[in-house]
Parts: C-alpha cells; sequence; structure tokens
C-alpha cells in the first residue's frame, strides 16, 4: 500500500538520486528513488493498479509574473508536475488513479523570502486542480527532509534533519569587485 513505511528488500535496491529538474517514473520493484529538500517540493505518484510510481524534484513554483523565458523550464513546479504526469500515463498509469505524497516546501533561511511556503501551495494546488489524491504531506517548517520512495510499490520513507543538528546558513560574501558580464533576463 502507497502509505506503508519502507522494509529492507530481500535483494537489494538500485538507487536513483532524483536531482532539482527531474521528473523520473518507473515500474521496476528494484529501483528506489531519492531526493534531499529544504525549499523544493518532491511530489511522489503512485498509480496502485499499474504499480508505476514517480517522483520530482522542483526548486520554484511558477515563473514569475512577465516572466520572458519559457514556461517549459525545468526548475518550475509547473512543468515538472505535468511532465511527472505525462511520465506515469506512458509506463501504464492512469491519471485517475493517481495517488500522491508531497514532501519539503520547508522555509530553511529565516531571513530569505518564504519559497518553500509557496512551492507546498503550489503542489497542493496543482493536485487539486487535476483531480489526483493528496494521501499525505510532510510540507513547511524549518528542517530538511530526505525522502525515499520505490515507485512500483508506492512504499516511502521520510526522515528529517533537526535544526539544531543543519549546519549553519552562512550569507557568502561579495567580491568587492565584480569581473565579467551579466546578463539580465
Amino acid at each position: 500500500m502507497f502509505h506503508k513505511p519502507i522494509l529492507p528488500h530481500p535483494h537489494g535496491l538500485d538507487r536513483v538520486t532524483v536531482m532539482q529538474g527531474q521528473a523520473l517514473a518507473s515500474g521496476d520493484k528494484n529501483l528506489e528513488y531519492s531526493t534531499v529538500l529544504g525549499s523544493c517540493v518532491a511530489t511522489c505518484l503512485y498509480d496502485p493498479e499499474a504499480h508505476v510510481g514517480g517522483m520530482n524534484h522542483f526548486l520554484l513554483a511558477e515563473p514569475p509574473p512577465g516572466y520572458g523565458g519559457s514556461s517549459l523550464d525545468e526548475h518550475y513546479g509547473l512543468y515538472l508536475m505535468e511532465l511527472l504526469v505525462n511520465e506515469m500515463m506512458a509506463k501504464g498509469a492512469r491519471k485517475s488513479k493517481l495517488k500522491a505524497h508531497l514532501y519539503g516546501g520547508a522555509n530553511v533561511n529565516r531571513n530569505m523570502m518564504k519559497i518553500g511556503t509557496v512551492n507546498a501551495e503550489f503542489a497542493r494546488r496543482f493536485l487539486k486542480d487535476e483531480g489526483i489524491v493528496l494521501m499525505r504531506e510532510d510540507l513547511g517548517g524549518t528542517q530538511a527532509r530526505r525522502v525515499d520512495f520505490r515507485p512500483a510499490s508506492g512504499q516511502v520513507r521520510l526522515r528529517t534533519v533537526e535544526d539544531r543538528l543543519a549546519p549553519p546558513v552562512q550569507p557568502t560574501a561579495r567580491p568587492a569587485k565584480a569581473l565579467g558580464d551579466v546578463d539580465f533576463f
């Protein structure tokens, strides 16, 4: 079942790290997706009838108003959510059967904009608008998270890092003089 904790696999697993800007799907019983999140959000989708699952990892929810680039940008949840659903359907999943888990969306740096909150709100809204059932979420707060997901069974494991154990965020010093050219988009 999708909400059961991960149990040890008797034959070992192939672990694939899902990086920012990726959406991967599979029905391989010997595969586990893994990712680490701060303000980013990962969506784990699973079709319990087709035994196909997938995970994405997005950095930002949607392009800002007036964005001159393509909305098909791998950094944005808008693109990666659609890509994940399409990847799963290409592997035999049916959209009407999809179940979802959402993770991440932390505001790890208290001095910055609440990017995690915006990402979490976007992910919830996307699932609602697309009619995808949200089974579980662990969003918000200030803690980083590690998510392990077995796409063929829908099993998931979540681990958090306590604030006191996380390394402090140190602002980087700006160089005294900027070197090189910069293009503003």
